[in-house]
């Protein structure tokens, strides 16, 4: 099929076009290319094919020029790129620019600056809360209901979907253990997140408000935080994540942009306790996202996470995460924590899954609790467009080898 002759309904269509780094076949040269169905289009080519003034920022080996360059040069490109894959007269340019996706080897869009996540299903939290505090009056900690709660976590080791994930090793110890022991984690775990990548940069001692969010967040991506639950559970008490969380995190190709996301915009769940005035949302528009995420284990479909549950909205995470006068630079990443919704078949994680390991999962080739190597874990998502048409968010995938 021509790679204009998108089929009807395709979540890939012109009214996604999400961005990634791409090298063609029999190249090693990385540069920025936008999808569109099954193809990918070398945007900085035609950039320059058609003398546009956004070659110096698509003609680079990364996103971050783009990213950097504010909102209105993201909607300007945009409008550009839309009409450069529609308009009948720029094919005989285009056409040549266009590769099969199954002919590249994509790559980590962006240079990541920071990295944070976040705590932001209740549904997720009070799960785990009832599994490790279970005589607790109430499953939540006293903060939750008033801050996103967050952690910093190592942005070097973010990996682009498709790495295999080395199962980390550490300090672990059960009840029952006299001493700490040192050896490959035994609960290696998934967390099934969406992640925000920041573009336009903030100065250190300002805050950015939630009105603020769509001139600082580019768009969005689908993130896996792998989990090693026996060295989180040793290491964490009393400063938080550690080693159980910084050995990778897995992040789609494609980012798409917050503007093919219009129509997806949806109230997020009624707050049960008033909030301070920099994160009261009460009179913003609506900032939830209705995002569908199914996670598959070895091919076979385990949970559908729903983003529309989230209690704490991305606008509310970047306006907490900078309150302290905390700079933004550009490659920020930050994840919504784990995605989890009412329902057993909708948590985010195999802790929840299996009830910290006393209900193992079903699957085709046996019994899980938690990861062992050779499984290969992917999410995927999709979100409502305009007219009933999906936009597609691609996928995550991760294969988990021994240490």
């Amino acid at each position: 099929m021509p790679p204009f002759d998108v089929p009807e309904g395709d979540p890939f269509g012109p009214h996604n076009l999400p961005y990634g780094v791409f090298s063609p076949a029999g190249s090693t040269e990385r540069t920025v290319g936008v999808r569109l169905g099954d193809h990918v289009l070398d945007a900085g080519a035609a950039a320059l094919a058609l003398g546009s003034p956004y070659a110096a920022l698509l003609a680079r080996p990364t996103l971050n020029a783009l990213l950097a360059a504010g909102r209105t040069a993201w909607s300007d490109v945009r409008r550009a790129l839309t009409a450069w894959v529609t308009v009948p007269s720029h094919r005989d340019s285009i056409t040549p620019l266009m590769y099969p996706l199954s002919s590249v080897t994509l790559h980590l869009p962006f240079d990541v600056a920071d990295y944070v996540d976040f705590y932001a299903s209740e549904n997720h939290a009070r799960n785990v809360g009832r599994i490790f505090r279970p005589d607790a009056a109430d499953s939540l900690t006293p903060n939750w209901k008033h801050l996103p709660i967050g952690y910093h976590g190592r942005s070097g080791t973010v990996v682009v979907s498709g790495t295999d994930v080395v199962r980390p090793s550490g300090q672990r110890k059960a009840p029952t253990d006299p001493e700490p022991v040192f050896g490959p984690s035994v609960r290696l775990d998934i967390e099934a997140e969406v992640g925000f990548v920041v573009g336009t940069p903030s100065p250190m001692g300002t805050s950015v408000g939630l009105a603020d969010f769509r001139e600082h967040v580019f768009g969005l991506c689908l993130l896996n935080d792998w989990s090693a639950r026996d060295i989180q559970a040793w290491e964490y008490v009393p400063l938080g994540p550690f080693l159980g969380k910084s050995f990778a995190t897995s992040v789609s190709a494609w980012i798409t942009p917050l503007d093919a996301l219009d129509e997806a915009r949806v109230a997020p769940p009624g707050r049960t306790h008033p909030l301070l005035p920099y994160l009261d949302d009460s009179a913003d528009e609506p900032g939830g996202y209705d995002l569908r995420i199914s996670v598959a284990l070895n091919g076979h479909v385990i949970s559908d996470p729903p983003f529309s549950t989230m209690y704490w909205t991305a606008a509310q995470q970047l306006a907490h995460m900078t309150v302290n006068g905390a700079a933004l630079r550009t490659g920020d990443l930050y994840g919504s924590g784990t995605v989890s919704g009412a329902d057993e078949r909708q948590r985010g994680s195999l802790l929840e899954l299996t009830w910290n390991g006393r209900e193992p999962i079903e699957l085709p080739d046996g019994k899980r609790t938690f990861l062992e190597d050779g499984d290969e874990v992917t999410l995927s998502a999709w979100a409502p467009g305009p007219d009933g048409v999906r936009v597609g968010l691609g996928e995550v995938s991760g294969r988990v080898v021994a240490g």
